[in-house]
This record gives structure tokens, sequence and C-alpha cells, in this order.
């Protein structure tokens, strides 16, 4: 599991049918570097997250496997 910031939307006029409803976010790690993740909990920008990347990420949306390899799976509370 990663850690990290969302800094803002990804935006995408068209996607695959197999893609569920939910925004793409860019996301920068706290151990560096950024990636897209996928995001069905309405994360903001600004917000700490935790990323799961890999077959976990699609395995949320089963029976069908979007082509899904990083998910917001939770926004930190600040604290």
């Amino acid at each position: 599991m990663l850690k990290g910031t969302v800094k803002g939307s990804v935006w995408s006029t068209k996607r695959v049918d197999d893609v569920p409803n939910g925004a793409f976010l860019d996301v920068e790690l706290e151990s560096g570097g950024s990636l897209v993740a996928f995001d069905v909990l309405g994360s903001g920008v600004g917000e700490q997250v935790l990323v799961a990347t890999g077959s976990v990420a699609a395995s949320r949306f089963a029976p069908a496997h979007p082509p899904i390899d990083a998910l917001i799976v939770g926004i930190i509370d600040a604290g």
C-alpha cells in the first residue's frame, strides 16, 4: 500500500466500457514520484490518501476486472 497526496484530476473524454464510475486522480507519492489512481471515494485535491496497486486494485470490482492497477482505498484523516 502506498501513501500520497492528491494533486489534481486527470481528465479523459473517453474510456473503455469496463471502467466503473469514478475519477482518475494524479497522486504524488510520499516515497517520491507520482501515479494516476482511480477514485470512487470522492477524494479531493490536497487530501492524503492510501493507494492499493496491482491486481488487488482491480479485484475490488469483482467479478469484473477492469483495467485499473491503482485504486484509492482510503482518505487519511487530519489529526
